[in-house]
């Protein structure tokens, strides 16, 4: 259990009080370009939630740039400190995260890091209630992954999804 906890944070909904925290944000910019292995896992990750979704009744996610640029700072930040959060650089939140990036409306986000592929990471999200809500959320229509592999190889990952 204590692993599942290490693994997981709680899901984040967005609340009106989110809006407008941190001014300091990382910047898309300041996460690397994605490499071969990650940017395979990032599309792994949205065609198995996409799965998902269908088979339940709601429509597939598209991806956009601005929340994959949020997602992949975010987790590039985690990756270089370490840390595992939903709060980042500067005490961010996902919704000044995404709206540094350029998308006005996010909805949720999802963090996990350790997983060595993305049908454990899905499963794992799968298997947490407030991660699973977040992915089967029909209001949902955009999102952007992120993994980031730290400097040890381990993959940090971030779900950041928009209405």
């Amino acid at each position: 259990m204590r692993n599942v906890l290490r693994r997981f944070a709680l899901a984040v909904v967005l609340t009106p009080a989110a809006v407008g925290v941190a001014t300091m944000i990382a910047t898309p910019a300041q996460a690397a370009p994605a490499k071969a292995s990650e940017t395979a896992l990032q599309n792994q990750i949205n065609q198995l939630i996409n799965t998902e979704r269908t088979q339940r009744g709601c429509s597939a996610l598209k991806v956009n740039a601005a929340l994959t640029a949020a997602a992949r700072g975010h987790s590039a930040w985690m990756a270089q400190t370490g840390k595992f959060s939903h709060t980042g650089r500067s005490n961010s939140n996902f919704v000044a995260r995404s709206k540094a990036a350029g998308y006005t409306k996010p909805s949720a986000e999802n963090i996990a890091w350790g997983y060595r592929s993305a049908t454990q990471v899905v499963n794992g999200w799968m298997n947490s209630p407030g991660h699973r809500t977040n992915i089967l959320n029909c209001k949902s229509k955009t999102v952007g992954v992120g993994v980031v592999f730290s400097a040890n190889g381990a993959p940090y990952y971030t779900q950041d999804f928009g209405y």
